[in-house]
């Protein structure tokens, strides 16, 4: 099981959540942040279909391989 972590952070005159060094937009206020960052958080352990996926790694090749839509990540939200 992987691990995201979404940190609250200053950042564009405001405030944001940070994961996986992917900023979310920007709010006013570090609590706007944070409920944003609970929100995503949770919709991220939230539980899905398994499909088959096919994607280029990359070096180029195409992959094919089963996501199993109940392999979700531990979360958390920090700051």
């Amino acid at each position: 099981m992987s691990h995201v972590v979404y940190k609250i952070v200053q950042h564009d005159g405001g405030w944001a959540y940070r994961a996986g060094g992917t900023f979310s937009e920007t709010f006013a206020s570090h609590d706007k942040a944070k409920a944003a960052a609970r929100r995503a958080a949770g919709e991220q352990r939230v539980a899905g279909d398994t499909h088959g996926i096919v994607y280029e790694d990359a070096n180029g090749q195409w992959r094919e391989e089963l996501a199993d839509g109940r392999d979700r990540p531990w979360t958390e939200v920090e700051g």
